[in-house]
């Protein structure tokens, strides 16, 4: 009988076979996310700059450069829109592109960090137009700064989107924008509710009158001198809202409760806090609106548009 030939096995077969050369594209992909990483990386590290700059300017008081006094850029950032919650906007951006910065490199070992990436993005790209268009249309002026931070933004967005994880189904890709945006949306909603004086009144428009009679006490000569840490100066303040910083504050006891004295309080010898010198009167405690208003001779017109002194 004819001996049967013996078939290879799949495993022999398997083991013979050639193996498939790479695809001349495969590398790619790769390619792309790396680039997109570094992009995000390099445009956040480009806002930490921006607002770091602005940060240290704020808390040194100086105008930043190109940036002269009673200029646009001036007018934005000298704006009550300016500060939130006692600290500049800067320091807000600055913390929020440090963060973006952050996530953007744990991003090259841990993709699941994107999601995270792109709802502080969503938050950053959703103030950033919401400052931009209280800039144009309440404030009606425009700070080159604040134009570059919201190209950075708004680019940075854009990236991340691009930069999303593949295989993204169309449907979860919906789910994934949910609770970002939906994020961002009722921040800006709570900054515009802040702003409007809603929750603080001192961030929101000023009164008329009161802003009057601050700029009249200011310049009547009138002083009010008081320290940081006292609670009833602090009450004093709130008494004008979003005018307080027009007051003709002197601050007597920087170094604490304490410390020594300033200058001008040791001259005019103040022993209580808040003490107002008014007229050559002197007022102490919590005064009320109106007593200081008699006491520097201030009167309000009916139609509320000028103030003048009494003679």
């Amino acid at each position: 009988m004819p001996r049967k030939r013996k078939r290879p096995s799949a495993r022999h077969g398997r083991a013979a076979a050639a193996p498939k050369p790479a695809a001349a594209g495969s590398r790619a992909p790769a390619r792309a996310i790396l680039s997109l990483d570094n992009g995000i990386l390099a445009l956040a590290a480009a806002g930490v700059l921006l607002t770091g700059y602005l940060t240290l300017v704020a808390w040194f008081g100086e105008h930043p450069a190109w940036c002269g006094a009673e200029s646009e850029c001036d007018i934005v950032q000298s704006s009550r829109w300016s500060t939130l919650l006692g600290l500049p906007m800067a320091l807000w951006g600055l913390l929020t592109y440090a963060l973006l910065a952050g996530l953007a490199w744990r991003l090259r070992s841990r993709p699941p960090v994107w999601g995270a990436l792109f709802l502080v993005a969503c938050i950053g790209f959703g103030v950033s137009w919401f400052l931009t268009l209280v800039s144009v249309f309440e404030i009606r002026a425009v700070c080159e700064y604040c134009l570059a931070s919201f190209a950075l933004m708004n680019l940075l967005l854009l990236l991340v989107v691009l930069r999303r994880p593949s295989g993204t189904p169309e449907r979860g890709w919906r789910r994934t924008l949910l609770f970002p945006v939906s994020a961002a949306i009722v921040l800006v909603l709570g900054l515009h509710l802040h702003f409007s004086g809603l929750f603080d009144p001192a961030a929101g428009p000023e009164d008329p009158y009161l802003k009057a009679l601050a700029a009249h006490l200011q310049e009547s000569g009138a002083r009010f001198y008081g320290a940081y840490w006292c609670r009833a100066c602090q009450e004093q303040k709130a008494l004008f809202t979003a005018s307080a910083k027009r007051l003709p504050y002197t601050e007597c006891a920087p170094s604490g409760p304490n410390g020594p004295l300033t200058a001008a309080c040791t001259v005019q010898d103040i022993r209580r806090y808040p003490t107002w010198i008014v007229e050559g009167r002197r007022l102490t405690g919590v005064v009320d609106v109106e007593r200081l208003a008699r006491a520097s001779k201030f009167t309000w017109n009916e139609a509320g548009q000028e103030k003048t002194p009494e003679g």
